[in-house]
């Protein structure tokens, strides 16, 4: 027996074994599903929705089973889009936005929708639009985190059919055409020009109140000095009156004989005076003072 004729009949008595040696590394090769952390694997079995692998090693029936799809979990960044939207008082904008997402549950999203970027893309544009147009520019411009919270609440809730998570939304940018950002220089212009004649207009009338509250105060610092004068001429009338009752004709006699006395005295001291004209009773006065006020020592 030749060297062919001996292959031939080993290779024929272990056909079988062979065969099945074959089968099962097939089966093993087609069962065994190795899941890598970044992705899940979605398995059908006759077309229809069996399971999903995740990462790691995963077993399937063979030739019943089969992979369909394999999505990656990682997150994901839209393209940033630029839509136009209307504000509420009819102002143009082109508002640009940017969103950054990840699929969580690939049994929805591959079974639910089509095109996810493009599907997600326009939801956030049809949001944005209506949110702006709920909205006055000027509370664009200024609230725009308010605007963004909205705009990736509702986004997040759009989207959770679809075994979708949106991580981010963000508006980036709101921009104005020449048109209205000319119209909105000379509005920001004429506001600052009318503050500023506000601001001029208060200082002169704080002014004037100023002005007018230190002539209040003048006067009534001298109607209280006047008042204190007043006061003092009753006292002193009041006390010459009782020294008049007290004392008679002596205590009168003697304030005239001083308040003669105390007009020479100021004719006296008169500036570039050198003769002083004495009346013909100064001798008489001086000597009626004098006695009274030996008679009162």
């Amino acid at each position: 027996m030749n060297a062919n004729e001996l292959l031939t009949d080993l290779v024929g008595g272990n056909a079988v074994l062979i065969a099945v040696a074959l089968f099962i590394i097939i089966c093993i090769f087609l069962g065994v599903r190795i899941v890598p952390q970044s992705e899940k694997h979605v398995v059908e079995r006759f077309g229809r929705l069996r399971a999903v692998l995740g990462p790691g090693i995963n077993f399937i029936v063979p030739f019943l089973d089969k992979v369909a799809h394999k999505i990656s979990i990682l997150e994901r960044q839209l393209p940033n889009a630029l839509q136009d939207a209307i504000t509420s008082d009819n102002v143009l904008v082109k508002v640009e936005t940017s969103v950054f997402y990840r699929i969580i549950e690939p049994e929805k999203t591959v079974y639910r929708i089509r095109d996810v970027d493009g599907a997600i893309a326009t939801t956030v544009a049809g949001i944005v639009r209506s949110e702006i147009g709920k909205m006055e520019l000027d509370q664009v411009q200024s609230n725009r985190a308010d605007l963004i919270a909205k705009v990736r609440e509702q986004v997040a809730a759009m989207v959770d059919d679809w075994g979708i998570e949106v991580t981010r939304a963000e508006v980036l940018d709101v921009n104005l055409d020449e048109a209205t950002r000319a119209a909105m220089l000379q509005q920001l212009n004429a506001e600052r020009a009318r503050r500023a004649l506000v601001t001029e207009a208060e200082g002169k009338r704080r002014a004037v109140e100023l002005q007018a509250d230190g002539e209040l105060y003048a006067a009534e610092q001298e109607a209280k000095a006047r008042r204190v004068l007043a006061d003092a001429e009753a006292y002193a009338t009041t006390t010459i009156a009782a020294a008049i009752k007290e004392n008679g004709i002596e205590a009168a006699q003697y304030q005239v004989a001083l308040k003669q006395v105390e007009a020479l005295t100021a004719v006296g001291q008169g500036a570039g005076k050198q003769t002083v004209i004495v009346p013909a009773a100064a001798i008489e006065a001086f000597g009626d003072a004098f006695k009274l006020l030996k008679g009162r020592s």
